[in-house]
């Protein structure tokens, strides 16, 4: 087991390699479909302080907040793994999700020095690592606004990392 706390640094993600097991901690971002290329227009417009949120060395979940936990949602939808790259560029570090991923994010996340991994979807028990939950902005997306949570021992598995994935 490989622990972690947010931010992450270039070491932290330059050691990892596929098939590690990684514990979390710290407070990590939540999004998918309806709020990411959101994120990833005010990455690119250089506008993201104006909506509080700072990418570097952060975590992006692929999931929503809702009343039932949180859990992750499938990772190669379009409108989520078009994301990796912009948003790795712009300071993610860890995606974390679930699903395979194409060869071309694969190598977008090499470039970048950031990693994919992958979580079961087991929401009752990410729910009760879960804490200080906050809608960051977007709210009048709901449950899938982007959220800052806290996290407490999130375990994930390294499914993509330094060109190689576990879905070859």
């Amino acid at each position: 087991m490989i622990y972690l706390t947010t931010p992450f640094s270039e070491e932290d993600i330059a050691k990892l390699q596929v098939g590690d097991v990684v514990s979390i901690s710290g407070y990590i971002y939540t999004g998918r479909d309806a709020v990411l290329p959101k994120i990833v227009r005010h990455a690119e417009e250089g506008t993201l302080e104006e909506i509080n949120v700072n990418l570097q060395g952060q975590v992006i979940f692929h999931t929503a907040v809702s009343p039932a936990g949180v859990g992750p949602t499938s990772s190669n939808k379009l409108e989520i793994e078009s994301t990796f790259e912009p948003l790795s560029r712009h300071g993610i570090k860890m995606h974390l999700g679930k699903g395979a991923i194409k060869p071309e994010t694969v190598d977008a996340l090499k470039d970048n020095n950031a990693v994919f991994a992958i979580i079961p979807p087991v929401t009752a028990l990410l729910g009760s690592k879960t804490s200080d939950i906050k809608c960051v902005c977007y709210p009048e997306l709901g449950m899938e606004a982007l959220h800052s949570i806290k996290v407490d021992g999130f375990q994930a598995i390294i499914a993509a990392a330094h060109g190689k994935s576990i879905y070859e």
